[in-house]
Parts: C-alpha cells; sequence; structure tokens
C-alpha cells in the first residue's frame, strides 16, 4: 500500500464497484500474451472475446457462449482460439493491484468466473504442444562429472557438521531399498490386461496382490480395480489374503480351454 501525508498505508478504492472477470488460462496462453504484450504497442490488445447469443433458445444455459481469439504476435505456433466456460456460483472475489511505485489499489469485484479450454478446432494442434512439452520435461539435464585428481577431500566431513556417524559405528543407518510399489508403472489397456490376467490364474487359482503387481508389472491402484471386478478376495480360510477368479469367469476361462 502506498503512504498518505500522515503515514499511514493509503489503498486506492476509486474503482472498487467495477465489475471484472477472473479467467484461469493455461501457462501456454500467460507466456504468449506476455510476449505478445512485450512486443506490441500500449494501444494494440492481445486478445478479443466474442460473445454469442441463441435469440431461439435462449433460456437454456448454452444460449450465452464466450471464445477468445489470441492476436498471437508472437511468433509461436500457439492455438488461437479458447472456449471460456463461465461459472456464477463462486465465493465473492475482489481484485487487487500494485504499481511498480507501490501504490496499492481495489479493482473490482469479481462478477464472472471463467475456466479457458482449447477450441474444438485447436483440439489437435493444442494436444501435439502438449506432447512436445511433456517430451521435453522427461529430457535428464543432470550430469556426471568425474574429478581428477582428487584424493578423498571432497568427500571428508568438515569441521562443525552435524549429524556425521562415523563409518565404524554400528548405529550406522541403512539405506532403504526401493520398494517395488514406488517404481512407477505404465497403464496397460484394460482389455489387455484382463486377458493377461486370466492366463496368470489358469497357472494357479489363487494369487496375492503382490504377486500380481509383480507379474503383470502395473500399477497397485489400477490393478485392484480391475481385481475387484473379476476376483473374490479371500478374507478367511485356507487362501486368505489371496484372490480367486469369481464363478462366472472361471466357467469362461474353462470353456476357452476346451476350446482350444
Amino acid at each position: 500500500m502506498s503512504m498518505g501525508e500522515d503515514g499511514r498505508n493509503v489503498l486506492e478504492t476509486g474503482r472498487a464497484d467495477r465489475s471484472v472477470w477472473l479467467m484461469k488460462c493455461p501457462t501456454l496462453v500467460s507466456k504468449s500474451w506476455q510476449s505478445t504484450a512485450a512486443l506490441s504497442s500500449s494501444d494494440s490488445g492481445i486478445a478479443k472475446v466474442v460473445l454469442s447469443l441463441d435469440p431461439v433458445h435462449n433460456d437454456e444455459p448454452n444460449a450465452l457462449q464466450f471464445k477468445m481469439e489470441l492476436a498471437q504476435k508472437d511468433g509461436v505456433n500457439t492455438p488461437k482460439s479458447y472456449s471460456l466456460n463461465m461459472f456464477k456460483d463462486f465465493v465473492p472475489m475482489c481484485v487487487f493491484s500494485e504499481s511498480s511505485q507501490g501504490k496499492c489499489a481495489l479493482e473490482g469485484k469479481v462478477e464472472h468466473k471463467f475456466d479457458m479450454e482449447p477450441h474444438s478446432e485447436n483440439f489437435g494442434e493444442y494436444g501435439k504442444l502438449c506432447r512436445e512439452r511433456t517430451s521435453k520435461a522427461m529430457i535428464k539435464t543432470r550430469q556426471i562429472q568425474i574429478i581428477d585428481k582428487d584424493h578423498g577431500v571432497l568427500m571428508r566431513p568438515m569441521p562443525g557438521m552435524v549429524g556425521l556417524v562415523p563409518s565404524g559405528s554400528k548405529d550406522k543407518k541403512k539405506v532403504a531399498p526401493v520398494k517395488g510399489s514406488d517404481v512407477k508403472r505404465t497403464r496397460r489397456d484394460r482389455r489387455e490386461l484382463e486377458n493377461i490376467i486370466f492366463k496368470l490364474f489358469e497357472r494357479q487359482p489363487n494369487w496375492a496382490l503382490k504377486q500380481l503387481v509383480l507379474e503383470t508389472d502395473q500399477p497397485e491402484q489400477f490393478l485392484k480395480e480391475i481385481l475387484n471386478d473379476l476376483c473374490v478376495y479371500n478374507k478367511r480360510g485356507p487362501n486368505q489374503g489371496t484372490h480367486e477368479l469369481k464363478p462366472e469367469y472361471k466357467k469362461s476361462a474353462e470353456d476357452e480351454m476346451q476350446q482350444n
């Protein structure tokens, strides 16, 4: 806030009653706006909003539609058209601003809230950009560097370091091995995974969940969802803690074996 003549903080409220829109936009669009605003003059806009109204069905919720088209002057192949989904039911909010001189102002009250998503005509182009961004994020940037003529100086504990345990101490902490459940696994197609599960139950009638995770190499939660549909969990008895196929699936599996 800015300082008044009496030394108190002052908040400018001249635009407090103005209605403003709050919009959540993808990071890709935000960066495009920043680069466009830096290249453009102050009079040119960075985007425009197109309002469509169906006069025949104006009472329906979808009669009023908003579409935003970017100016797209940054030279990047960013999708140009986006749909704006409007929400009226949200927590009352106000918008504040702060200038480079430290002056704060109340810019208005939020009247509508929007979520931005790519327009149907740009789904393919936007999906391609998302895949490229994911591929770049998966590239490993860490490097291994070999230290020449090192005699262990960098590995020695320095004076004042707390919590160091001597190498010969019996209380030395052991490094916990990475559990199998912590390893990232990629989901298979559901139908393909069901066929694999049926083949495993042909080998033996009862399987524990950890065994199935190792055999199928699938995420544990995803495997549980499929097992709930295909199997019965034994809570007691000689096969306690294992899964077995439901009777209807046992019969179908036996029929397939007879046909083969």
